[in-house]
């Protein structure tokens, strides 16, 4: 898919020439010219990473990327700024920023920060499976249904790895035995049945509506 990034610089030719550079190497582009509207962008439109300059009409960029940071965004920043002081530098990293470019910059120099920042968030995001509010993380096995945490057993977990896996799909009581006990398990495949109705009592305990249904004698799917 193409990243979306959004620009916010309010020197319009050098935002026009950064623009033009990312657009022709396949990345989608928002532009605003100044604070409230850069933020405004990133909040109705959220980009796949931010470049941020430092001074900014109405809202600095460093303001900016606090009040991402503040509502849970976690967004690649990289500020892209004349202020070179090292000062300047931590102030930026401190207040979320995950990159620092000096004016003047190579082009191929920002280019290489964006395709590494982008590359590293997708990697990230495969350590993370969500659908709807519930979300599992497999590197720390933590489960959420929004704020709250779901304590499971490993074997909940890996079954709800597994539906998470594949939302909305169908997926059979084999396959489920096979992916989730092993193909070796000589055991009563009711077992699955067993399961979902445990995962269910822990994500549904509060009144949530129901996302792992019963597709009749077939399996069971991961749906709204």
């Amino acid at each position: 898919m193409t990243a979306r990034i959004l620009l916010v610089e309010d020197e319009v030719k050098l935002a026009r020439f950064i623009e033009l550079e990312l657009s022709s190497e396949g990345y989608e582009i928002s532009v605003a010219h100044d604070g409230m509207s850069g933020l405004a962008l990133a909040r109705s439109s959220p980009p796949d990473l931010a470049i941020l300059d430092w001074m900014l009409p109405g809202l600095s960029g460093l303001e900016i990327c606090r009040r991402l940071r503040a509502t849970g965004s976690a967004i690649p920043v990289i500020f892209v700024t004349a202020k070179d002081e090292i000062g300047d530098r931590v102030a930026g990293l401190d207040a979320g920023a995950d990159d620092y470019v000096v004016k003047p910059f190579s082009i191929e120099e920002l280019l290489a920060r964006i395709r590494a920042h982008l590359r590293r968030n997708q990697e990230k995001e495969k350590d993370i499976l969500q659908f709807e509010d519930l979300s599992l993380n497999r590197l720390t096995r933590e489960v959420y249904r929004g704020k709250q945490a779901i304590d499971l057993t490993a074997k909940e977990f890996d079954l709800l790895e597994y539906l998470l896996s594949h939302p909305r799909q169908v997926l059979t009581k084999d396959m489920i035995l096979e992916r989730v006990w092993g193909y070796d398990f000589m055991g009563d495949s009711n077992i699955i049945e067993v399961y979902i109705r445990y995962l269910r009592l822990k994500l549904e305990e509060n009144g949530e509506k129901r996302l792992i249904h019963t597709v009749r004698g077939v399996g069971y799917a991961l749906r709204e």
